[in-house]
């Protein structure tokens, strides 16, 4: 049976011959700056419905945003309070890390939560949006804001009063065409590896550039303590933490490559 640790050591390997390295984060990545998910393991809605009897789903979805704002923010401006005082950490910044050492590195991102960003990656398809910027629905006005503390719940734009809403892709609403356009172009580009780290990788858009990569013949890494749509395919599968996994990669990966 192979180790971990031989795990950790063929990743370092097909570093050390890479120069270019394509990195897809889900939720996994951002749970361990303490980041809860509104369902999964510590959930703030694990098996319950809103205040209005409805799943957490419908509550955070295009068609009430759309019909009763109220209730959407409502939601949003909680999951945005539980997280506030959360940050990016040892694995988004070793992302980082890894833009000043190969020639080429992007980032694919679910979350929502902008740790890429404030950790100082450069190359970022954040596929769902950031909840910390916004825009009015109405004229078109734009607005980043740190947090939610000093919005009124629903936020009026400043310009027109309509309502305002986060630049995030909500349930039952179509992915950016302008961000998928980026990641086909960067993917036709092609990577030297490419990894996948705490995804469950269930939207065939998180598994297509792993799929891509199997039929280009170039190696894919998955670093998950859990099984996943995408584990029986890899090539690697670490079941680890992302901060554990990419802190013992990248710290052997230095001492290899001084």
């Amino acid at each position: 049976m192979v180790t971990e640790q031989q795990k950790i050591d063929e990743v370092v390997k097909l570093l050390s011959k890479s120069k270019s390295v394509f990195f897809i984060t889900g939720a996994g990545i951002s749970a361990e700056s303490g980041l809860p998910t509104y369902r999964g393991l510590g959930g703030l809605y694990n098996g319950k419905l809103t205040d209005e009897g409805m799943p957490v789903e419908e509550a955070l979805s295009g068609l009430t945003l759309e019909r009763q704002p109220e209730i959407t923010w409502k939601y949003l401006s909680e999951i945005e309070r539980n997280c506030r005082k959360a940050t990016f950490n040892r694995a988004h910044k070793i992302i980082v890390e890894a833009e000043e050492v190969f020639k080429r590195v992007w980032v694919f991102t679910q979350n929502i939560d902008g740790f890429h960003h404030a950790a100082g990656s450069k190359n970022i398809i954040d596929i769902h949006g950031n909840m910390h910027n916004l825009y009015c629905r109405d004229c078109g006005f734009k607005l980043t804001v740190k947090d939610y503390s000093n919005l009124e719940i629903p936020p009026h734009c400043q310009k027109c009063e309509g309502i305002m809403r986060p630049d995030v892709v909500f349930f039952g609403e179509y992915l950016p065409p302008e961000k998928l356009k980026i990641l086909q172009r960067e993917l036709s580009s092609g990577f030297d590896i490419y990894f996948s780290i705490g995804t469950t990788s269930v939207f065939p858009y998180i598994q297509q550039p792993m799929i891509y990569a199997k039929s280009k013949g170039k190696p894919t890494i998955e670093i998950n303590p859990s099984d996943t749509e995408i584990s029986s395919i890899v090539d690697i599968k670490i079941s680890n933490t992302a901060v554990n996994a990419l802190d013992n990669i990248w710290s052997k990966f230095l001492k290899t490559n001084k």
